[in-house]
């Protein structure tokens, strides 16, 4: 679905040129994975106060993964594969390494025979290249996960396995949205894991088993940093983990102290192109969920509602009256979509699915995206105050698309000292043939704290739609004397349309 979040202040996404895919092709330093066990030896945790007495708190911590190890090893492999050379702009802020650099030596040492070091792009282009990754099976008769960007565009996929024993393998099907892929090895009865059935607890044990550099079966560990984070690659409910992870270890398994996959690795944060102990995995409930799509099929289909979608915050659901914040406010529901067809509209407060709450908009984008096209849901909305249920059936997401908005604008505008503003009809300015557009902005007044920019096009302010600067300066003086302390303001920017909850200044 085209859920987006244009405004969440929610999580803060991490810039794209800082997250580096860890598979395969190309010449630099990229990788993901987890760390860390958690049995724990009886250590007495230390009375805090006076004041609190508790039975004494015991953890136990193990004394080295070897058991673990021996268990889940067999089951990962490292994953090869040979392609026509892409052009640089694939590469995914591959940094090319200089010649005679250490790292270079290390490279061609280990796996690196194939990667140009320092010698441009041209000789790339012309020829074909290698790149590798990991895996790992998860059924006996062959099927295999890795990540898409390891497999794509692949002319042949090699496996070896824990033994040495190299495999040839076929891909049966990819998805770039989540980037799994589903390979299937020649051969049979191999050592397989299963997916975790369970969501990680930040602090808990991960150990990562892979591929870095082509160094086969190289096992790191650490712990959950952090879940449901957002890197803005389509999904955001990213595990984070420290264990150490780099290039290669893309598509291979974080284990739980179960021996269960709780995530399937896939980016690193890295302003250098190296690990800096922050990775990111794919949750092992996603990975189930289009790893089966897969198999069964061969692609992966996903429910679509149709709307953009924002956190109502604080200002936003004091702004609408509403009683607490939560649940997903919606922004603007798509020409044609199954939301449009069902009479969702802009500003209403989507708070359940099917009698379950939403929390907030990430959670409602999640659960449409886990089901299928065809399926009837019911929506528990709050409009005007007042709550209502909605039947929608979803239907396919198409591909994803940009919403555009209008750009340069000059004066001829009127000035709105209370949001910090300057305005000019939409229409006489070329941005459109609604709403007043943002020429000026008063980097001191509450619009900017906001994030309300030249060139945004404000289409509503409290609920009425506007089309001149007379409009919005009118609708601000009626809720001020209507005692209201915040205004909620409909935005069409560079990301799509949004709400932004502004003070309303007194006097």
């Amino acid at each position: 679905m085209n859920e987006s979040n244009p405004s969440g202040p929610v999580q803060r996404r991490i810039s794209p040129r800082r997250i580096a895919l860890m598979g395969s092709v190309a010449a630099v330093a990229v990788a993901v994975l987890l760390g860390g066990p958690s049995g724990f030896k009886q250590i007495p945790l230390p009375t805090w106060s006076n004041q609190v007495q508790a039975a004494e708190t015991t953890m136990q911590h193990p004394a080295d993964f070897a058991d673990l190890i021996a268990k889940v090893k067999p089951a990962v492999m490292s994953v090869r594969v040979k392609m026509e050379a892409q052009d640089s702009s694939s590469n995914e802020e591959a940094l090319p390494l200089q010649p005679g650099s250490p790292m270079e030596k290390f490279f061609r040492q280990f796996g690196g025979q194939d990667q140009q070091f320092g010698q441009g792009q041209q000789q790339q282009q012309r020829r074909a290249v290698t790149g590798e990754g990991s895996g790992f099976f998860i059924s006996a008769d062959g099927y295999a996960v890795t990540n898409n960007h390891v497999v794509d565009h692949a002319k042949t996929v090699t496996v070896t396995t824990d033994d040495g024993k190299i495999h040839n393998a076929t891909v049966v099907g990819t998805d770039p949205r989540s980037d799994l892929a589903l390979i299937k090895v020649e051969g049979g009865n191999f050592p397989y894991v299963k997916f975790a059935d369970h969501a990680p607890r930040i602090g808990e044990w991960a150990v990562a088993v892979g591929n870095p550099f082509g160094l086969g079966g190289t096992v790191t560990a650490g712990i959950v940093s952090a879940t449901g984070r957002d890197i803005g690659r389509g999904n955001d409910d990213y595990i984070q983990i420290d264990a150490p992870i780099n290039r290669g270890n893309s598509g291979g398994p974080t284990f739980d102290t179960e021996g269960n996959v709780m995530g399937v690795n896939t980016a690193i944060f890295s302003p250098s192109g190296g690990s800096v102990g922050i990775g990111f995995d794919i949750p092992a409930a996603t990975a189930k969920n289009v790893i089966a799509q897969l198999k069964d099929k061969g692609q992966v289909t996903r429910g679509w509602l149709g709307v953009q979608i924002q956190p109502v915050t604080s200002d936003v659901a004091d702004a609408l009256g509403l009683k607490q914040a939560g649940g997903a406010l919606v922004a603007e529901p798509q020409s044609g979509s199954p939301a449009a067809k069902a009479g969702v509209k802009a500003g209403d407060v989507i708070t359940s699915v099917d009698s379950v709450k939403i929390k907030d908009s990430r959670e409602l984008a999640q659960k449409i995206g886990t089901m299928s096209p065809g399926a009837s849901v019911e929506l528990g909305i709050i409009r005007d105050g007042n709550q209502q249920t909605i039947n929608v059936t979803l239907a396919q997401m198409p591909n994803q698309q940009q919403a555009q908005a209008g750009s340069d604008q000059q004066d001829q505008s009127q000035s709105t000292p209370r949001l910090g503003l300057t305005l000019a009809p939409a229409r006489a300015e070329g941005a459109g043939n609604q709403g007043v557009v943002v020429t000026a902005v008063d980097p001191n007044g509450p619009a900017a704290d906001r994030g309300i920019k030249e060139g945004d096009v404000i289409t509503n302010v409290g609920g009425t739609s506007v089309s001149t600067p007379s409009d919005v300066q009118k609708q601000l003086a009626q809720l001020q004397k209507a005692g209201k302390h915040s205004v909620l303001v409909r935005v069409k920017s560079g990301e799509g349309m949004h709400y932004v909850a502004l003070p309303l200044a007194t006097g």
